[in-house]
């Protein structure tokens, strides 16, 4: 997984729900969706919770709340990056 790709959680209370990687280490990623988790503070995720998608975001479209919202609702609007 890369910084800006999109994820979908897949275990946990946020089951189901789009994010974007914001960080990486070793043992975890931290990932934000600009509303319930802001920018100023990542949710970390266990690597094994989250299914990554093929569509990447740029740093500009996560740089702010807003900006990751819109990117989000853009990206899950298009058929082609669903889930998997």
């Amino acid at each position: 997984m890369k910084i800006g790709q999109i994820v979908y959680s897949i275990a946990g209370r946020d089951s189901g729900k789009p994010f974007v990687v914001v960080e990486k280490t070793e043992n975890s990623i931290y990932v934000v969706d600009g509303k319930e988790r802001p920018v100023q503070r990542p949710k970390r995720k266990n690597p094994k919770h989250i299914s990554a998608t093929k569509h990447c975001l740029s740093e500009e479209n996560f740089a702010t709340n807003r900006a990751a919202r819109k990117s989000l609702r853009e990206a899950l609007e298009n058929d082609e990056f669903k889930e998997g």
